[in-house]
């Protein structure tokens, strides 16, 4: 079963996740079109042109637009976000013998971190997870919109980890732990491109791509009518 897991199925499941991400890609690409390059004058919320704001007023207008920003209103939320899923990209990424067995396999080899340190980042992601669920069953406005199927993926999002952890120091039955470890980590392989964890990638192609109030540069495209 481990063979299995590690070797046909781990292979498979990168097949689908990267050929998933290429299609969902296409998809959300095509929901979009070339932004119009027609010059539109910028105003302010009272429709005032920019060039007649005084410093005062754009500094009074930028106060008030971090006063109603998430950083503001949900600094935890933000922090606990933020190292959570920079933990869920860098562990397994960086990860000492994830990299061996890449190098063995492929002969690419990439930065690795120091076991402590991939330990650490792996009880952030888990602290991180527990912060979540809790989040989804204590706050009423979160409750209402969330399903199962939230449920099961912060599940499986964060059962890599879990398992992986626990075989490494051999905290249960090793072999077991390993076996679940891998299959956890190729059925989220396979789930990436199609369910919200997809975020991840999706988050920077939509922030850089697309015009709108979000956007982390101009954009060159805006969604279709």
């Amino acid at each position: 079963m481990y063979e299995f897991v590690r070797g046909p199925l781990l292979w498979a499941s990168a097949a689908i996740c990267f050929s998933g991400f290429i299609y969902r890609a296409i998809m959300l690409f095509r929901l979009t079109q070339k932004k119009d390059s027609a010059p539109c004058p910028v105003t302010s919320a009272k429709s005032t042109p920019v060039s007649f704001i005084s410093a005062e007023e754009r500094k009074l207008d930028q106060i008030a637009r971090f006063q109603n920003s998430v950083l503001f209103r949900h600094p935890v939320m933000i922090i606990v976000s933020t190292v959570f899923h920079f933990c869920l990209f860098a562990t397994p990424l960086l990860l000492m013998a994830h990299n061996q067995m890449l190098s063995r396999s492929t002969g690419i080899s990439l930065p690795s971190i120091p076991d402590g340190l991939a330990d650490l980042m792996t009880i952030l992601v888990l602290c991180g997870a527990l912060f979540f669920l809790m989040r989804r069953i204590a706050l009423p406005r979160v409750a209402a919109i969330s399903s199962m199927t939230d449920y099961g993926v912060l599940l499986l999002t964060v059962m890599p980890f879990l398992t992986g952890f626990l075989a490494y120091h051999q905290l249960l039955n090793y072999t077991i732990m390993m076996t679940m470890h891998v299959l956890a980590g190729d059925l989220l392989l396979i789930a990436l491109p199609f369910t919200k964890v997809g975020h991840m990638v999706f988050f920077f192609f939509t922030r850089l791509t697309i015009a709108g109030e979000y956007s982390l540069g101009r954009g060159s495209r805006t969604w279709s009518t």
